[in-house]
């Protein structure tokens, strides 16, 4: 009991924690998962490489069954589970993980798709061609060697290494405290990148990147932007996002689908289909009407086709913000160095590998001068027996054993024991004039090759050129073209680049269906005539906005609740003019009793200029316009309105401007907007007109001298007149007559927009009939007149929208 006792330790257990857990820690960051800075190998990838080349499984060889070199690694060097050995050696065979690969791999290794290896019974595999150069001169001593977990085999620490692994195919893995993330590199440009720094060891990092433009992923992609490279290869830290490789295809009926051919790298291809599929279900992305996955053996091809009133390039930019098809790639260049986790520069990292480097040349010249000294020294031996041969072998003759004849030797011609030894091994045959001639020749030889040998080891100008000529060598070898391209940072990268700036008609309808069509769609036509059909509109629907702007302006929607939303005029999705068009709730985030009732086309937020919003009811506004630059999703509050009042129109005014305002009862008034103060954006304005009982706003423009006033009726009866005919007024009067109604032939007025002889107007009816007319066929009337007819409506008809087209030429 006493010994029991003795044999007991006290121990304060947060002490043994530490210390328990420290040496845990150093084991995982030392011997599991961080890879050398020299070779860029964890340890089990470096025995699952000397253990193929132990075997002899090289790239010449047959395949051989993977469990075989599972057993070997397992049984001889890596006492841990099998799954992690094949794991590890799984991941080096698949061209979508590994960029050069370093085992040759027979059979199912898995998929981009997430599906794992086939058991390791059922595989084959050997070296890669390229992996024979990561042991190439290994039997040179060229690395020192350690014994292994039992003590009963050799293996070595470190790898030669004859091409820049670490760089070449990057390394990742989650230590204790600390990870590394080193993506993969193109082998032509990262030996390109040693070699100027053999020819240059001064180079800085920056003009490293001359040489090294940025990762090269197995699965090709595309990195958006250099900031991210720069900060990684200066630091060791960066982040750099990636992008699938996608293009909009057209088919013959002219319907769009976004081909994917390349994803970012370690992105599961299934897992990224079922997410949009995920999305498209719960509405969070529109405009996609298929999904299919079409890759083959000859490479991937993900289909996405795209509805025919959708955007493609919106549609991609979707997918490129919701899905992995755009990705962040983290970078953290640790690696051991010595035995200690290190955070390295891109000149750290090649620096580090270019000693290994003329370490593996110091030592192999050294082995191979040590084997020329000593064959030399057994050449030295013979040639001075072959000099003296009968009295050696009369020595020989009358020694009795082998003992005494090799002491004789040794004493009576200063042999060394293993020259002595060498010329008791000759054969006869060395004897003949040809064998004397060839041990001579082999001699001479041997000394010119132990003068460049030794010459080499003087010299660390030899020593690097010989690196450089086997490493140009390697590259000629193995060296391919870039996988991934390096763009403009996503910041810099505007969708707007990609679209054609050009004029566009868009219209908006009575209940929210909008679309983007070409300027010219409708054709001019006779004042009087028919028209022809604009869209095709669900039942009891019209247009109630028609406008011409440019794909690359800002349009602002101005809704009845007085909010204020922004969109890009390309983001309205084209459609043909028959077609419905795209509902506007799908494009801006409306309440649900919420309307859009005016829009306006804006090129820029100047602060110089005013947004001048007027009401139903006859109140009026002006805001500066900066103040609606930043719009987010859900709008902005543009005019605090009364309980019974919507905002009916909006304008872009300069400060100057005379207004005009029309009532569906034929009155105007006419003032200056300085009139107006300039309010909050959240402010509910001052009265503009006084109005009669049941009459409204229904126009609003902005005075231009020289040209006319267009008043249109709801029976499609208008008529132009002089602006000079209205004078100016003061804010909030009631106003002159402009038109005479007649309510059964003209109807009230829905419309009114100061126009130039050289514009051209296009009216829309209740039914979706648009007619395009000049304004120089117009008849120009007086200010109290009835009009003339412009537009034939049937019985249950009526025009519903006017809008303006700009002359070309201005």
């Amino acid at each position: 009991m006493s010994d029991e006792k003795q044999r007991i330790v006290n121990i304060d257990i947060e002490d043994e924690m530490k210390k328990s857990y420290l040496d845990y820690a150093m084991s995982v960051i030392v011997s599991r998962a961080l890879p050398d800075v020299r070779d860029g190998l964890k340890p089990v990838h470096r025995r699952i490489l000397y253990a193929m080349n132990e075997l002899n499984f090289t790239h010449d060889k047959p395949y051989r069954k993977s469990a075989r070199i599972v057993g070997d690694v397992l049984g001889k060097y890596h006492p841990h589970g099998d799954s992690p050995v094949y794991g590890a050696m799984v991941r080096l065979a698949q061209d979508f993980s590994t960029r050069y690969l370093l085992v040759d791999g027979h059979g199912n290794f898995g998929s981009i798709d997430g599906d794992g290896a086939a058991a390791m019974r059922y595989t084959e595999a050997r070296m890669s061609k390229i992996s024979m150069e990561m042991l190439r001169d290994i039997n040179k001593e060229t690395v020192d060697f350690g014994l292994n977990f039992d003590e009963t085999l050799k293996e070595p620490k470190v790898l030669p290494s004859r091409f820049p692994n670490l760089l070449v195919n990057g390394s990742s893995g989650i230590a204790v405290g600390m990870a590394t993330s080193i993506p993969p590199h193109n082998l032509t440009e990262v030996i390109n990148g040693i070699v100027a720094m053999i020819d240059n060891p001064e180079i800085t990092v920056d003009e490293l990147i001359g040489y090294i433009k940025g990762p090269d992923f197995p699965t090709g992609a595309t990195i958006m932007g250099r900031e991210g490279l720069k900060s990684a290869y200066r630091t060791g830290r960066g982040k750099v996002t990636v992008r699938a490789k996608a293009e909009i295809e057209y088919n013959d009926k002219g319907k769009a689908s976004i081909i994917v051919t390349e994803i970012p790298y370690q992105v599961n291809k299934a897992r990224v289909i079922e997410k949009i599929a995920e999305l498209v279900r719960d509405k969070k992305l529109e405009g996609i009407s298929d999904l299919r996955d079409e890759s083959d053996r000859e490479g991937m091809r993900i289909v996405v086709e795209i509805k025919r009133d959708a955007n493609p390039n919106i549609v991609l930019n979707n997918l490129y913000k919701y899905t992995q098809f755009q990705d962040t790639f983290s970078i953290i260049m640790l690696a051991l160095v010595n035995g200690q986790p290190k955070v390295l520069n891109l000149r750290q990292v090649l620096r580090h590998y270019l000693d290994h480097q003329k370490e593996i040349i110091v030592r192999r010249t050294q082995f191979d001068l040590n084997k020329a000294e000593e064959r030399a020294h057994i050449l030295e031996g013979l040639r001075i027996a072959l000099d003296h041969i009968d009295e050696v072998i009369s020595l020989i003759r009358n020694s009795k054993t082998v003992i005494e004849a090799k002491e004789g030797l040794m004493s009576k011609f200063g042999l060394t024991e293993k020259q002595s030894q060498a010329i008791l091994d000759m054969r006869l045959q060395r004897l003949t004039g040809l064998e004397r001639e060839k041990i001579e020749e082999e001699y001479q030889d041997l000394i010119k090759e132990i003068n460049r040998l030794k010459e080499i080891l003087a010299s660390d100008e030899l020593i690097y050129k010989i690196v450089k000529d086997e490493l140009v060598e390697i590259r000629e070898k193995f060296g391919d073209e870039r996988r991934t391209e390096i763009t403009a940072s996503e910041e810099d990268f505007d969708i707007e680049d990609m679209i054609q700036e050009e004029d566009v008609a868009i219209t908006l309808t009575h209940f929210g269906y909008i679309k983007r069509l070409p300027e010219d769609t409708y054709k001019t036509q006779r004042r009087g005539g028919r028209g022809v059909s604009g869209m095709t509109t669900r039942e009891e629907d019209f247009v109630e906005h028609l406008f011409i702007t440019s794909t690359h302006d800002n349009i602002l929607f101005l809704t009845n609740q007085g909010r204020v939303y922004r969109l890009k005029a390309y983001e309205i999705p084209e459609a043909k003019r028959q077609a419905k068009g795209t509902a506007i709730v799908n494009l801006l985030q409306l309440n649900p009793t919420e309307k859009v009732t005016a829009v306006i086309p804006i090129k820029e937020f100047s602060p110089d200029d005013y947004l001048t919003l007027v009401t139903e009811k006859g109140i009026i506004k002006k805001t500066k316009l900066d103040k609606f630059g930043n719009i987010r999703k859900n709008g902005l509050i543009g005019i605090s309105l009364k309980e019974d009042d919507e905002l009916i129109s909006a304008k872009r005014t300069n400060g100057e401007n005379d207004i005009i305002l029309v009532t569906s009862y034929g009155m105007s008034i006419r003032f200056n907007e300085k009139d107006v103060r300039d309010m909050g954006r959240t402010a509910g304005g001052v009265k503009a007109i006084t109005l009669k009982p049941g009459d409204k706003i229904v126009g609003m423009d902005l005075i231009e001298e020289g040209k006319d006033l267009l008043v249109i009726s709801e029976r499609g009866y208008g008529k132009r007149t002089k602006i000079s005919s209205y004078r100016i007024q003061t804010r909030g009067g009631k106003g002159l007559k402009t038109y005479n109604i007649k309510e059964d032939i003209t109807g009230k007025l829905i419309s009114a927009k100061i126009v130039d002889k050289e514009d051209e107007v296009m009216l829309i009816s209740l039914s979706g009939t648009i007619i395009r007319l000049k304004v120089s066929d117009i008849s120009r009337m007086g200010r109290t007149t009835q009009g003339v007819r412009l537009m034939k409506t049937d019985k249950d008809d009526r025009v519903v929208s006017v809008a303006k087209v700009i002359a070309e030429e201005e």
